[in-house]
């Protein structure tokens, strides 16, 4: 792994456990045996190495989610990689939304990321309801965000069960939006 990986790794999971901005830099650079010089080099600055961690989670989820894609339960696979990555990264809220409540009044690049990321995501909801759908809903593709995105935090104070239910709702609005019923 080269040095910039590494100290994106080593970020990651001090800010996946302790948050962001409470957090100092040489914390930070701490796993990765990196100094603030380097720090500097690749990133340019504390918050560019938050955006680099944010947006290498990002292309994570995405990448997966990809990969794991069901094309006869497009909606309800959502569920089952969210299941997943909890198993792996923890179920301790999502990550793009914390960066984006610790940072919203401090730095607009960091809230853009992640609205932006979050505006991709729901763009990758719209194509999965469409394969099931045959047609667009946003309605129907704002729902189900709004379930993944709600398990994802529910997940964090109580058991993968919510997981399972938020699927349950998906897919039943998905069959009352085709028409059909659940």
């Amino acid at each position: 792994m080269d040095k910039r990986a590494e100290m994106i790794a080593g970020a990651a999971r001090i800010f996946e456990t302790d948050g962001f901005r409470g957090v100092g830099v040489d914390r930070l650079l701490a796993p990765s045996g990196s100094s603030t010089r380097t720090l500097y080099k690749h990133f340019g600055s504390r918050d560019g190495l938050v955006i680099a961690v944010l947006a290498a989670r990002h292309r994570a989820f995405m990448d997966r989610l990809r990969a794991e894609a069901d094309e006869t339960d497009p909606v309800g696979s959502l569920f089952e990689t969210l299941r997943r990555w909890l198993e792996t990264h923890g179920a301790r809220g999502c990550m793009l939304l914390r960066a984006r409540s610790e940072y919203a009044a401090a730095s607009t690049a960091i809230v853009a990321l992640v609205e932006g990321q979050k505006r991709a995501f729901r763009e990758a909801i719209a194509r999965r309801v469409e394969a099931v759908l045959g047609r667009a809903d946003p309605g129907l593709t704002l729902q189900v965000w709004l379930l993944f995105e709600g398990a994802t935090a529910a997940a964090s104070v109580a058991d993968s069960a919510v997981i399972d239910e938020a699927a349950r709702a998906a897919r039943a609005l998905a069959e009352i939006a085709r028409g059909a019923r659940p």
